[in-house]
């Protein structure tokens, strides 16, 4: 007998941070609030967006995007990207921003950002995936240790959690991966 209840083909998805994705509408930026992230490779990571998104066009023109992480003191103005249309406002000026080295906006705010090349784009019913080869990784100086690496206990990203659509704080660290016993209790 199988554990606990099924949920069928239904995706339940668990606690992501939220992202803000950007990308250049000619010589302006346009946002978009994202929480379809996934690592696909040690180089290469997978955003996936609605496919009517005014940003997606951009996308696919530019063949840059960036990936944007966003802190506690982001949300409401990352929050307000994702509830209105590029199509129908300009969200250019929400935030300070440079254009990366690789010609996708970073938002100066943002504690990390990815700078990607769009590699590929799946497309699902009502979705399009966009696969990304990662060109730069910026982070906050505040975010770095004193050897000058990530410092991720500094992190603090927002998490999204569906389909109850709450944002959330990250928590605590629990342990080291890999540092629990060999053999596991019963």
């Amino acid at each position: 007998m199988l554990p606990n209840v099924s949920f069928g083909g239904e995706n339940i998805r668990f606690r992501y941070a939220i992202i803000i994705i950007g990308a250049m509408n000619g010589a302006k930026p346009t946002w978009t609030l994202a929480g379809h992230l996934g690592i696909i490779g040690h180089d290469r990571v997978l955003v996936s967006l609605a496919a009517p998104h005014f940003i997606n066009g951009k996308i696919k023109e530019t063949k840059k995007l960036s990936i944007n992480l966003v802190d506690e003191a982001m949300l409401p103005k990352a929050d307000y990207v994702g509830s209105v249309s590029g199509n129908k406002t300009d969200k250019s000026g929400l935030f300070a921003w440079e254009q990366g080295e690789a010609g996708a906006p970073v938002i100066s705010d943002s504690p990390l950002t990815l700078e990607c090349s769009v590699e590929d784009v799946y497309a699902t019913p009502n979705f399009e995936s966009f696969i990304c080869s990662i060109d730069n990784t910026y982070v906050s100086e505040e975010h770095l240790d004193g050897s000058g690496k990530i410092d991720y206990n500094t992190l603090k990203p927002v998490l999204f959690e569906f389909p109850t659509y709450h944002y959330l704080k990250t928590g605590d660290v629990i342990g080291k991966c890999l540092s629990f016993k060999k053999t596991p209790t019963e």
